[in-house]
């Protein structure tokens, strides 16, 4: 969708994605390799009681699940920024994630380009938010 296909309001509702802890452990391995994520004895006994996905793979699982929605298409550009990121909840193995998406803000800037900013609200399967951010991309018009 191009810019101009965008209202400020609209709102999107992504497919779910089941983590599993063999993928919390693979992310973690390569990109976050905190305990809490790799070590299931020490987890346990943590303030989480188990071993919790990054923040930054819940980041990412969101990101990958509003991309897969199709809505940017070939219009998008590329990202810009990412704003007032919070990790509200642990991810733990076996949740099913979907993210509501919600466009917050929409510019038009030169050269037929425009700045799309969303509201990315990821929820667990009990439906309890555990990530919030917003994401801004350069879009066509």
């Amino acid at each position: 969708m191009r810019l101009e296909e965008f209202t400020i309001g609209d709102v999107f509702k992504t497919k779910p994605y089941k983590l599993t802890k063999e993928d919390i452990m693979r992310f973690a391995g390569e990109f976050d390799p905190q305990y809490m994520h790799l070590d299931e004895e020490k987890a346990n006994q943590g303030r989480f009681n188990g071993i919790i996905a990054s923040g930054i793979h819940t980041l990412a699982i969101s990101f990958k699940l509003w991309v897969e929605e199709g809505k940017y298409g070939e219009d998008v550009i590329a990202g810009t920024k990412l704003n007032n990121i919070r990790f509200i909840k642990p991810v733990y193995p076996n949740n099913e994630l979907h993210v509501i998406v919600e466009v917050i803000d929409k510019k038009v800037i030169k050269n037929e380009t425009g700045i799309l900013t969303v509201l990315l609200s990821t929820f667990n399967d009990n439906e309890e938010k555990v990530f919030e951010g917003e994401l801004s991309a350069l879009v066509k018009q």
